[in-house]
């Protein structure tokens, strides 16, 4: 099978003996482990030695804990492993070190944003700001355990509302402000946050969005919100002179700059809820572990991205996308992190480009989507800019299409690491990805990730190689959520994930490992849709489509598009009723603001009938198959079976 993923890209000499990976290896090496003459040699011990490897990882990467662990695994079992017990650590004061016990000068943050003047913040002054608000969240009763909410844009006050949050022990949890007020509802209103901290609006695509009256539904609609904390990123909209409403600078003025307390914690201790997507109901509110989270983006970014101290890093995500808290966890390195707030397409797709040689990116990161829509617009952006400093070019969401890694290799820079990578919000990280040490093939992702025991399992639970399977883990990892919220009996959490394979993490995602250990990610294999590498519910959907007065039935399901996944929606209209123009408008318009625009179809059609189950059930997954032109062998289990025929005869959809 190698044949079929030819080596586009060699490791230079200098990741081959410089790189952290290659350090690593040899810091292990002279503690008596190994040897490993390969990467997939460390791979194999790291997984056939969990705990043993991810004492390394917690000794390399330099965990400050106040308290030491007792042993690494308390417990094994999955769900219910039980990491590092007896520790107590902060996941903030990890995160800050460089400020506490570097060089508070560097600088730690560059924000770059389409409402606002390009602003940095060195480490000394991002943990003054902490300081700032942390002491208020603490005089509106915050503490350990408590929720802070944020609808916060990709700006610096989002990363300090995060750290200032965790360095109480308390959790955090944050949305985009593109979404609608149910869509948020949906997520905060379950786990009933103390403070809200959110935007007056935001800026997109050379426009702007207020969002004051979604502010004040919210605090209506959530009785658990005492105060909410409003920032100025429009500067011409006003912050409401409300009672239980303060600005931004009136909550930091009087604790800027002060001691920042770092509350000491579990390594299990919840920092941060992040959702699922909503597929049969109400978003999964899933809780992350902060000595997890930890350990895991320490890896991935300092060994398998290669980031380090002096080093740019950028990745272009909202604060809605787990990629959000990926790229706010290089600040563990010491690195520069630039976030980015607006279109990367506004005022046209080489804005990305352009920050990357103004800023002197070492590390870009981006979504498959975009690099295909750079390769189709024509751009040659090594050519027309700087990129000298680019030493990696990370890419997510969707799978990369070969194409782009030929595009990538001829038109961004021949040298750099094109790193795809693929895990999930489930863990807030990666099961597969890149490795500085290794070959980068084209069209394949390079390896599995260190102490990720990630194998193809077939419907009967049979690994396979060179043959697509569901994507397993069939040992823990630190970052396997800690729960679900309102899950007591865990009841919900084993449905997300063990009831395919007992014991065993399935994760949703088709996948099919090589010979030679890299591997390809073949989409969902559950109903959940992708557009983007976002994951969306169809339910969030489903909630503003089955409202509209003209609609009496919908179906929607993402189908494989042109290196994506678009969102399908199918409709039964009302009797007398048509799908026009008009009312297709008047569909997307709903969703868009109901939802949010990753929300919104990109095809809509009239169908007669949606298919059910004889228990009266939807069945996405079936219709799914029919757009991906696979077939559906369980046809008997529908209770109108023909529904499908018709589905597969609407030329529109395969064209």
């Amino acid at each position: 099978m190698s044949a079929d993923f030819p080596i586009v890209r060699e490791p230079s000499d200098y990741e081959l003996h410089n790189s952290s990976m290659a350090h690593y290896i040899r810091w292990l090496e002279e503690r008596g482990y190994g040897p490993f003459p390969d990467y997939h040699a460390l791979h194999r011990w790291s997984v056939a030695d969990i705990e043993t490897f991810w004492a390394t990882i917690w000794e390399y990467t330099g965990v400050i804990a106040s308290a030491p662990y007792e042993q690494v695994l308390g417990a094994r079992e999955m769900p219910g492993a039980e990491w590092f017990p007896g520790a107590r650590l902060n996941f903030a004061e990890n995160l800050l070190r460089e400020a506490l016990h570097g060089d508070p000068s560097k600088v730690a943050i560059t924000e770059i944003s389409e409402t606002r003047p390009r602003q940095q913040l060195t480490y000394g002054e991002l943990l003054g700001e902490v300081a700032g608000l942390q002491r208020f969240l603490r005089e509106q009763g915050v503490g350990p355990g408590d929720r802070v909410a944020g609808i916060v844009a990709n700006t610096s006050e989002a990363v300090i509302g995060m750290l200032a949050t965790t360095a109480l022990g308390a959790i955090w949890s944050s949305a985009s402000p593109d979404f609608g007020a149910n869509g948020i509802h949906d997520r905060f209103g379950q786990i009933e946050p103390k403070v809200l901290i959110a935007v007056n609006g935001y800026g997109y695509n050379g426009k702007t969005f207020s969002r004051l009256e979604q502010i004040a539904e919210l605090r209506e609609r959530i009785p658990s919100i005492q105060c909410a904390v409003v920032i100025s990123n429009l500067p011409e909209e006003p912050i409401p002179d409300d009672a239980g409403v303060v600005s931004w600078d009136a909550a930091l003025s009087e604790g800027r700059g002060g001691e920042v307390h770092f509350e000491q914690v579990p390594f299990d201790h919840p920092i941060v809820i992040v959702y699922s997507s909503g597929t049969t109901g109400a978003p999964k509110c899933i809780v992350h572990g902060g000595g997890g989270v930890l350990l895991q983006h320490s890896k991935e970014l300092m060994l398998h991205g290669d980031v380090k101290r002096d080093d740019t890093f950028f990745y272009f995500t909202t604060t809605g996308w787990m990629m959000w808290n990926w790229l706010v966890s290089g600040l563990i390195t010491g690195a520069e992190v630039v976030f980015f707030d607006g279109s990367p397409g506004y005022p046209n797709l080489d804005v990305l480009w352009e920050m990357a040689e103004r800023e002197g990116l070492t590390h870009f990161g981006t979504s498959a989507k975009f690099l295909g829509g750079c390769r189709n617009k024509g751009l040659h952006p090594g050519e027309d800019h700087d990129l000298s400093n680019l030493r990696v070019v990370f890419s997510t969401g969707s799978p990369l299409l070969p194409e782009d890694y030929d595009y990538v290799y001829e038109h961004i820079s021949p040298d750099v690491l094109l790193g795809s990578i693929s895990g999930g919000t489930d863990i807030l990280s990666c099961f597969v990805g890149a490795c500085p040490i290794l070959p980068v093939r084209r069209g394949e992702i390079q390896c599995a990730m260190l102490g990720m025991d990630v194998k193809a399992f077939n419907e009967d639970g049979e690994e396979v190689i060179d043959e697509r399977g569901e994507l397993v883990c069939t040992q823990p990892a630190p970052s396997m959520p800690v729960q679900f919220w309102n899950d007591p009996d865990f009841a919900r959490y084993r449905g997300a994930y063990f009831e395919t394979f007992p014991g065993v993490w399935a994760h949703g995602d088709f996948i099919s490992f090589s010979e030679t250990g890299g591997c390809v990610i073949h989409g969902r294999s559950d109903a959940t849709l992708n557009p983007g590498g976002v994951r969306i519910g169809t339910a969030e959907i489903y909630r503003q489509v089955e409202t509209i007065d003209e609609i009496a039935d919908s179906i929607v399901v993402g189908q494989p598009w042109n290196g994506d996944v678009r969102v399908v929606l199918m409709v039964v209209m009302n009797e007398g009723e048509a799908l026009t123009d008009e009312l297709r408008r008047k569909i997307r318009s709903r969703v868009r603001e109901g939802a949010s625009p990753r929300h919104v179809p990109a095809k809509i059609v009239a169908v007669d009938q949606i298919p059910y189950t004889r228990s009266g059930k939807k069945v996405e997954l079936a219709v799914t198959k029919i757009l991906r032109g696979d077939t559906v062998n369980n046809r008997e289990a529908l209770a109108n079976p023909e529904s499908l025929d018709e589905i597969a005869a609407i030329d529109e959809l395969f064209g």
